[in-house]
C-alpha cells in the first residue's frame, strides 16, 4: 500500500484515546514497592533496537540496583504500543521514537521525556540508519526517489519525515515518493526481489543488508540534522510530578549505564544478542550510535518542525512540553 499523506487522526486517533482514559484512572505513582532488599521494582517498556542496550548493560552491571531499582524490561513491537503502557502504569518508563512523543503530546496526552536514548553519529556514511538500494540501482541522490518506492515501517512517522527532508533538500518533490509500509524484517527481501526501490532501516539490518548486496543511498538522519537523537526514555506527567525520587533514581541509573555503554563498545556487541534478534557476528560489526542521556533540544527541535512541515505534526511541535523545559 502506497501512502499519499496518510491523515494523522486517522492513524493515531484510537490509540491515543485509549491511552487518555487509562491516564485519568491512573494513579501517581505504580512502581512497585522493594523486594525485601530495599530496591523498588520497575518494569521499563523497550524495543528490540540497539539504542536499549545502556538499560540492559546498567541491569547487568548492577547499575540499577545501586541506585536503589529492581528493572524488569518489557519488549514491545513499537512505540505506539509502549505509550498507552506507560499511561496506563503497566510500565513506569518507556522508549520511543521522538516524533511519536511530539504526535502524542499534540493529542494532550500528557507524556514527558526524561532521558536521551541514542543519537546518530552525524556521520554522512556510518550512521545508525539508512536509505538502501541494491547494488545495481540506478538511485544515486535523494532526488532520484522521485516516482519510486521507499519502504518504511509506519507511515507519518521519524522514517518517510526524514526521507522528504533529503528530497526536498535535494530539489525533489517529496510528495511524489511512494512510501510503501513493510515491517522490518522483510524489508531486505522485498528490495531484493524488486517490490521497492529503496528501503529505511536501522541497525543491525543497515549491516546485514549492506553486506548482502545492498548500497547506501544517503544518510537521511543527517540530511535532516547533523546529529539526531533518535528516541527517548519517557514517563507522564502524573509519575514525575507524584514519585520524583523514582524518576531521579532512574535518569541517574540511566546516565552511569550510557556512560558505560560508551566506554566498553565490546560489552555493547556482546549483549545485542541476549535481546536482538542478531548474529553475534552481525552485532560486532554493527555502527553504534553516540551514546548521550542529555535531552537534545535542538534535535529534538528539528525533527518536530519536519514533521509538522510536512503534516505529520497539526501544530508546531511543543518540544518544551515533552522536555520539561
Amino acid at each position: 500500500m502506497i501512502d499519499r499523506a496518510i491523515p494523522r487522526r486517522v492513524a493515531l486517533g484510537s490509540a491515543f484515546a485509549l491511552a487518555l482514559t487509562a491516564c485519568s484512572s491512573q494513579s501517581g505513582s505504580s512502581a512497585g514497592g522493594g523486594d525485601g532488599g530495599g530496591l523498588r521494582k520497575v518494569t521499563v517498556g523497550v524495543l528490540p533496537v540497539v539504542e536499549c542496550a545502556p538499560l540492559y548493560l546498567g541491569i547487568r552491571q548492577g547499575i540499577f540496583r545501586k541506585h536503589g531499582l529492581d528493572i524488569t524490561p518489557q519488549q514491545f513491537a513499537g512505540g505506539s504500543a509502549v505509550m498507552p503502557a506507560v499511561i496506563a502504569g503497566q510500565v513506569q518508563f518507556g522508549f520511543s521514537n521522538v516524533i511519536s512523543l511530539l504526535a502524542a503530546r499534540e493529542r494532550g496526552v500528557p507524556l514527558v521525556s526524561v532521558s536521551g536514548a541514542g543519537t546518530s553519529t552525524g556521520d554522512h556514511v556510518r550512521d545508525i540508519n539508512a536509505i538502501l538500494v541494491k547494488q545495481d540501482s540506478d538511485l544515486h541522490t535523494p532526488k532520484d526517489l522521485v516516482d519510486r518506492k521507499v519502504a518504511i515501517n509506519s507511515w507519518n512517522n521519524l522514517g518517510d519525515t526524514t526521507v522528504r527532508v533529503a528530497v526536498k533538500k535535494n530539489g525533489g518533490d517529496h510528495w511524489r515518493v511512494q512510501f510503501v509500509r513493510i515491517p522490518f524484517p522483510e524489508m531486505p527481501g522485498k528490495l531484493a526481489a524488486g517490490a521497492v526501490d529503496a528501503i529505511w532501516v536501522s541497525e543491525p539490518l543497515r549491516t546485514s543488508v549492506l553486506n548482502a548486496n545492498g548500497r547506501l543511498l544517503f544518510n537521511n538522519l543527517t540530511e535532516t540534522y547533523p546529529k539526531v537523537q533518535v528516541a527517548q526514555f519517557f514517563t507522564t506527567e502524573q509519575v514525575k510530578q507524584a514519585d520524583p525520587t523514582l524518576v531521579t533514581s532512574f535518569v541517574d541509573a540511566l546516565k552511569e549505564s550510557t556512560a558505560y555503554a560508551s566506554a566498553h563498545p565490546k560489552d555493547v556487541y556482546g549483549i545485542l544478542p541476549t535481546y536482538v534478534k542478531v548474529t553475534p557476528a552481525v552485532a560486532a560489526a554493527i555502527v553504534l550510535p553516540d551514546w548521550t542521556a542529555d535531552l537534545a533540544a535542538g534535535s529534538t527541535q528539528a525533527l518536530g518542525d519536519a514533521a509538522h512541515q510536512f503534516g505529520t505534526l497539526w501544530k508546531a511541535p511543543d518540544v518544551a512540553g515533552l522536555l520539561d523545559i
